[in-house]
């Protein structure tokens, strides 16, 4: 049996063996409650304190900036939700976001819709990159907050968020980007991006699954959340999960450690791949900036002339290689791509489209074998759509 081969990293990642280890002693010996006085309360604190340092580090943040959250999602809806009733949650209040946003931003201005605030979705070109213009020219006198991702979870296209957060600030409005993807990528600095306001996930960057974490610049008024108790400076209430913060910390610094060989070796990979499916399949096209710099080191969103994508993911899967067709929070569904129907891209590319994401754990041989295997497979597929 073949081995398998995953190339779905922007999902979730695999756990760092490192991170695994980090984590463990949280199990066995530092098992106490981190808000507890004693010496077991205590020695889950300090836990708690290191894994918060290594994340800031990560971001460039102060650690009294950095809350614990349960993951990306949850630090999104906080990020929206906590602006606007901090300000009140009047109806008419006003928010901006893009149409390419992952579903966790996306959703929750839905139902602050139903709530009564008002959304402006700007959207991006065909090369999937939204324009700083069109965000200032939907600013308004009511404008509570802009929201833009970084770098996109389906096409890695990174976004002009510096430019973005320079308007915000200019016109007095707060600005929140999602980072859980880019973070542990490519640097992500909160004083150079501008962000008052940045989404952290630690699955997607070789930590656990079920925690993250919201930056909040110091002096964004910002309402709870999560209510109940006095956890992290009474911003986030809930019993800390230790054992993930301390993975989650843990991956944060082999993140940073890591990021030239990410850059580097992994980018590589990603064009080498790119390269070869265009030399060995042909009919294919790029999804995304025509600039590799401009995208994720590790991502390729390919569509493929005369190919239905949900039929190739099944296909890959049967000959032990994990893809998918776009994001995992959308997995399920019968709709296309919001992402690629955003960037104006023909139904029958964007039903096409593949996604490979790649990790610093990915390997030449693997690219290589996938490489065999997708040709195999697209040639197949191709050729039974002719009957």
């Amino acid at each position: 049996m073949n081995e398998r081969i995953y190339l779905d990293n922007n999902a979730t990642t695999q756990v760092d063996e490192l991170v695994i280890e980090a984590m463990l002693p949280c199990f066995r010996q530092y098992y106490g409650n981190a808000s507890s006085v004693h010496l077991f309360g205590q020695d889950a604190r300090r836990v708690v304190d290191v894994a918060r340092r290594s994340v800031a580090a990560l971001v460039g943040a102060d650690t009294r900036e950095v809350v614990f959250t349960s993951g990306g999602t949850e630090s999104n809806n906080w990020a929206l939700w906590g602006v606007w009733r901090a300000a009140g949650g009047r109806p008419g209040a006003h928010f901006i976001t893009t149409r390419i946003e992952h579903p966790a931003i996306l959703s929750t201005c839905k139902a602050m819709e139903a709530s009564g605030a008002e959304i402006t979705y700007v959207p991006a070109d065909t090369s999937g990159r939204v324009d700083p213009k069109a965000i200032e020219e939907a600013i308004r006198n009511t404008t509570s907050l802009i929201s833009v991702m970084h770098a996109n979870n389906e096409t890695g296209v990174i976004q002009p968020i510096r430019e973005i957060a320079e308007i915000a600030r200019r016109r007095g409005v707060l600005f929140h980007t999602d980072a859980v993807q880019s973070a542990g990528k490519i640097p992500v600095n909160v004083e150079v991006l501008g962000a008052d306001l940045l989404s952290l996930s630690g699955h997607k960057f070789h930590g656990p699954k079920g925690v993250g974490a919201l930056y909040i610049r110091k002096g964004t008024k910002l309402a709870s959340y999560m209510t109940g108790g006095s956890q992290e400076r009474k911003r986030r209430a809930g019993t800390e999960n230790v054992p993930a913060i301390a993975g989650f910390g843990e991956a944060s610094r082999l993140a940073a450690e890591h990021l030239p060989e990410m850059a580097e070796r992994v980018g590589r990979l990603r064009d080498w791949f790119e390269r070869n499916i265009h030399e060995k399949i042909g009919g294919v096209r790029v999804n995304g900036s025509d600039d590799m710099d401009a995208r994720l080191p590790n991502i390729s969103n390919i569509s493929f002339d005369r190919l239905e994508g949900e039929a190739a993911v099944i296909a890959l899967d049967l000959e032990n290689v994990a893809v998918s067709t776009g994001s995992a929070c959308a997995s399920g569904s019968v709709d296309p791509s919001h992402v690629l129907t955003a960037m104006g891209l023909r139904p029958e590319v964007v039903q096409g489209s593949l996604r490979f994401s790649l990790s610093r754990f990915t390997t030449e041989t693997e690219i290589s074998r996938a490489m065999e295997i997708l040709e195999t497979v697209v040639t197949r597929l191709r050729r039974l759509r002719k009957y």
